[in-house]
């Protein structure tokens, strides 16, 4: 018998002193669509779809070796957004074309993934990899 989850969506709330360009950036070149527009004269939001959400939690020592792997020294804060796309290496170069810094070029992972690493408007600091297994 499966339970009904309590909790339906994972939603990460960004706010960002320059709404328009993370709105282009995350909408416009990485291609999150929008699901919703609920802006009002009190503000602007949008609500972009990401797929399927995880929650990954990881203890301290975990993260300072997920960086090393993929970047070669300790450099996400406490929150690190993670994005599977097809390509991790073709979607890095266009998001860099589009507005992020490169942090460190797509590697190969001791858990067979290929992950770039990259700062993105709005301040999120973004893994895009790619499941070599698939």
């Amino acid at each position: 018998m499966t339970e009904t989850p309590r909790v339906r969506e994972l939603r990460l709330v960004v706010t960002a002193s320059d709404w328009d360009a993370a709105v282009r950036f995350y909408r416009d070149v990485l291609g999150l669509p929008q699901a919703a527009d609920f802006s009002s004269p009190d503000g602007r939001v949008v609500l972009l779809e990401a797929g399927r959400a995880t929650l990954e939690i990881v203890d301290p020592d975990q993260a300072e070796f997920i960086d090393r792997v993929e970047v070669g020294r300790r450099v996400a804060g406490h929150v690190r957004v993670a994005l599977e796309v097809d390509d991790a290496a073709r979607v890095a170069g266009e998001l860099a074309a589009g507005g992020a810094d490169v942090v460190a070029e797509p590697t190969r992972t001791p858990w067979n993934s290929l992950n770039a690493r990259l700062d993105t408007p709005a301040g999120l600091h973004l893994t895009l990899f790619t499941e070599l297994d698939a």
